[in-house]
């Protein structure tokens, strides 16, 4: 039992000694070395990325330019009702 009671006594002393020593700050590195480092580190990551082929990119571009047209269509059909609209309304009123 004493044995305990000397270890939990201890305890709170180790704390405190530990808190009093302060571990080195490491420094932040340069900024030109964070550049390195992010270059580096973006290189790498690119190597990973699955580029799609030729084919897959100009199918995906047909693709989205189909759907440009698609809603500048749909667009221009709603201006030109809406217009209409508008000139219906006015010339009723007026």
């Amino acid at each position: 039992m004493a044995e305990n009671e000397k270890l939990e006594q201890q305890a709170p002393v180790q704390a405190e000694k530990a808190k009093k020593e302060k571990k080195p700050e490491k420094k932040k590195p340069g900024f030109f070395a964070r550049i390195g480092k992010w270059l580096k580190e973006m290189k790498s990551e690119l190597k990973k990325v699955q580029w799609p082929t030729r084919k897959q990119t100009i199918n995906n571009t047909l693709i989205v330019i189909a759907c440009v047209i698609v809603v500048g269509i749909c667009i221009w059909v709603f201006d030109l009702v809406a217009n209409e609209a508008i000139k219906a309304i006015i010339s009723f009123l007026g």
